[in-house]
This record gives C-alpha cells, sequence and structure tokens, in this order.
C-alpha cells in the first residue's frame, strides 16, 4: 500500500507565499496610479492653453485642483511647478496660478537667465523664493492679498553654476555686477507681471522681489 504523498511544511509554505505573492502583484496599484480619491482637476479653457505653453517652455508641473477657502481665498487653475525649465530649479514655491507660472517661465528663461551670463558670467541653476499661496490680508489693510489666490510669488535669491547665490538682502545695494545683475532682471519683471515690488518700496520688501498678475503695471 502505497504511502499518501505528504508535502514537506517548507515547500509548502513556500507556495503559499508564492501564491499570495502573484495575487497581489496582479491586483495591487503602484502608488502613483492609484485614485486621488475622487479630486477632479477641470481646469478652464485658458489655463487648458496655459500648460500647453509651459509644456512648450519644457516645464515640469502639476496640475492642483479648483480650491476655494476660508476668507475669500483659493487656489483657481493652479499648478504646482517642479522646475522653472532647463532643469532649473525652484525652491519653497507652493501653488500657484497658472498664468503667473507661464509668466514667471518666460521671465526666468529671457531675463534671469541671460542676465546671468551677461553680467555675472555664469549660468543660473537655482532660484530661491520665500512662497506664493498663502490666505492673508495686505499688510495694514483689510484687503486681500494677492498671495490668497496663488496670484503671487517672492523671489528672494539666485544661485549659479560657478556656486555663487546672489540675494535681495546682500546684493540689490551692493556688489557692481550682482547690483546690474538685479536691477536688470527688476526692469524685465515689470514688462511681465501686473505688480512688482523689490526692497526700494518699503521695508516689509528689503529682501525679496514681490510678483503677481493682480496690479495694472504698478512697477517699483
Amino acid at each position: 500500500m502505497k504511502k499518501p504523498c505528504v508535502q514537506a511544511p517548507v515547500t509548502r509554505n513556500f507556495l503559499i507565499l508564492g501564491f499570495l505573492s502573484l495575487a497581489l502583484s496582479a491586483c495591487g496599484i503602484p502608488d502613483s496610479k492609484r485614485p486621488s480619491g475622487g479630486v477632479k482637476i477641470d481646469p478652464s479653457p485658458s489655463a487648458r492653453q496655459c500648460y500647453g505653453e509651459l509644456r512648450n517652455a519644457g516645464v515640469r508641473f502639476s496640475p492642483l485642483p479648483n480650491q476655494n477657502f476660508s476668507g475669500g481665498c483659493s487656489q483657481i487653475d493652479a499648478i504646482t511647478m517642479l522646475d522653472v525649465g532647463r532643469s532649473t530649479e525652484i525652491s519653497n514655491l507652493g501653488p500657484v496660478r497658472c498664468e503667473l507660472a507661464n509668466k514667471f517661465a518666460a521671465w526666468t528663461e529671457y531675463a534671469v537667465r541671460r542676465a546671468a551670463r551677461q553680467y555675472l558670467g555664469s549660468e543660473l541653476v537655482r532660484i530661491e523664493t520665500m512662497g506664493s499661496y498663502s490666505c492673508r490680508r495686505v499688510a495694514g489693510s483689510n484687503r486681500l492679498s494677492e498671495h490668497g489666490r496663488a496670484n503671487a510669488i517672492d523671489v528672494s535669491g539666485f544661485v549659479l553654476a560657478d556656486g555663487r547665490r546672489i540675494t535681495l538682502t546682500k546684493n540689490w545695494n551692493n556688489g557692481r555686477q550682482e547690483k546690474k545683475f538685479l536691477r536688470a532682471i527688476h526692469k524685465s519683471a515689470c514688462r511681465r507681471f501686473g505688480t512688482v515690488l523689490s526692497p526700494d518700496f518699503n521695508a516689509a520688501h528689503f529682501d525679496h522681489f514681490h510678483f503677481d498678475m493682480g496690479g495694472n503695471g504698478y512697477c517699483r
């Protein structure tokens, strides 16, 4: 009489683990592919056009869902910029409206990058910011800041390929070539953004440029 074939425990355990592994791999969804909990990206036609322009400029970004917050704050047609084109890094930047991001990317490409080469003899590798979206009022008033609409960016410094770091705090009025660089890109910004504020505006802006699309060409 033949003895029944009994699988060794170790072999059986391997088979079970193998089956479970196959089952999990078959039904598992990578985190990057998982549904976003029903959050819908619903950009306006102008935002869709803006997405295309950013892609053509080589800017990496992620669209964000439209949101309204208390206090009148909002993020409409906003994106997260992952760089500013040509692998130029950008630090500390939160959600920004696509229109502003598009202007900012063009300013970086046609003003900042060129001025860095012309006045400083080096390539731009990173722009340092003090943020974008922040639900707050304009200092000393009850008027909502453009930061509360993800429609403003504060820029504090620039890092070059040779390691130099140019900042508004240190170089707005110091360093011959550094000063020329900052004045040149400030002048260009005034032709692109709705409002441009520099350290010359008031003490609150001693360390950064403020750019937004809510004004009518105010430049200081």
